[in-house]
Order: structure tokens, then C-alpha cells, then sequence
């Protein structure tokens, strides 16, 4: 597989063919990209919510109403395939820690009862660290987030499908719409999937980025 030729064949779509749905199968692959997306020390800080039904993306579209600047985004929630809100935890709790250190056990990755605790007590201090110290747990957490997203996006050019990730919307909005709060989490970004329509004006136009000499020092 040319990775580059997917990186430079993609494009962020800016108009959806509300009648193209992704299939299943390519959709399950997509979902187990971002459950398996890196995070750092494991901490998998996300939770992310997919809606494929034209109720579940009105509800995401409506947190594109409420500013002007936000309402060209409407259209490309409404008539993607699917979409999908990446979320983050409001916390890094001492629940959320037991639960992935028993998934971690299950899944076999311990040696022995040592190993365990040695696990748990590194990821506590970086934990720690961000939550005493530096006092940003909320940035942290954001940051894995997009983790997840890079994964997406290139796993979705991998397949053939167009994706566009959104922060033009107000989480407070969505937040409410999806009940996140509720539940310990908030949105991050967005991110439309599907295929473009002939209105995609950016699908024709060159990449653009700067020269490799400006962006990469090597040492």
C-alpha cells in the first residue's frame, strides 16, 4: 500500500452525495481504527458517538445553528453517510483508571501481578502529573482525541471515503443534544463521512502545503 498516495489523494469534502451509504463492513473497520487508536499511557480518554439515521444527524446538525460562521457546516452533517462526534472524558477518574487496567489484564498483557502494578502505578503518575501539576487533564485528554482523529482520517482515505472533520459547532449544543454531559464527556470534533457530490469544489483543486525543506529539519 502507497500511504503517501492516499495522503495526498485525500481532501477535506465540502459536499456530500446524501444518496452514497457506506457499507457496513467499512464502517466496522472505521470503528475498530478508532477504538484501537493510540493514547498515551493507554489512557483511551474518548468515547465516540456514530449516527448513521437522518434523526441522529438533525440532532448533530443542530449545534451548527446557533452562529452564522458555523452554518456551512449544517449541510455536510446532514448529507454525509454518517458521523461521528469525537468526545472526551470530563475526567480521568479513579474508576476509569481500574476499568483499564482490568480490560489491559483480561486482554492478557501482564506478565505477572508485578507487571500489573507497575503498570498502573506509571500511568497513575502521569495521571498525576497532568491533573497536580501541569493542571491540564482537559487539554491531555483533547490531545488523545486527535490521535484518534489522524487515524480516522487517513483510515478513511484508505477506503475510499470522503471525510471532513468539523469544529465549527457549538459543543455546548452538542453536548446537549447528545446528552454528554450526563455522562462524563463533551464533544471535541466532528467528523462527516461518506461520499462527495459534484458540488465538492475542493475535490478539483491542487494540494496545497508548504515546501518539505520548510516543515523538516533532520539532525
Amino acid at each position: 500500500m502507497d500511504i503517501a498516495k492516499i495522503a495526498l489523494d485525500r481532501h477535506t469534502c465540502k459536499a456530500y452525495d446524501p444518496t452514497r451509504k457506506i457499507a457496513e463492513a467499512d464502517m466496522e473497520q472505521l470503528k475498530t481504527l478508532l477504538r484501537h487508536a493510540p493514547s498515551s499511557v493507554n489512557s483511551q480518554p474518548w468515547h465516540f458517538v456514530v449516527a448513521a439515521s437522518a434523526e441522529g444527524k438533525q440532532r448533530m446538525a443542530t449545534a451548527t445553528q446557533t452562529l452564522p460562521m458555523y452554518g456551512a457546516n449544517g449541510p455536510k452533517i446532514l448529507n454525509a453517510s454518517h458521523v461521528i462526534a469525537l468526545c472526551a472524558r470530563t475526567s480521568m477518574d479513579h474508576a476509569h483508571l481500574a476499568a483499564l487496567l482490568e480490560q489491559e489484564d483480561r486482554d492478557g498483557r501482564y506478565a505477572n501481578a508485578e507487571a500489573r502494578a507497575n503498570q498502573n502505578k506509571s500511568r497513575s503518575f502521569y495521571v498525576g502529573l497532568h491533573r497536580f501539576d501541569a493542571r491540564d487533564t482537559q487539554h491531555w485528554m483533547e490531545k488523545q482525541v486527535y490521535l484518534a482523529l489522524g487515524t480516522l482520517l487517513l483510515g478513511a482515505a484508505a477506503l475510499g471515503i470522503d471525510a471532513t472533520p468539523i469544529e465549527g459547532f457549538d459543543p455546548r449544543v452538542l453536548n446537549e443534544a447528545l446528552g454528554l454531559r450526563e455522562k462524563g464527556l463533551t464533544s471535541v470534533v466532528v467528523v462527516a463521512l461518506g461520499y462527495r457530490s459534484g458540488d465538492d469544489f475542493n475535490a478539483a483543486l491542487p494540494k496545497s502545503r508548504l515546501p518539505a525543506e520548510a516543515v523538516f529539519s533532520v539532525l
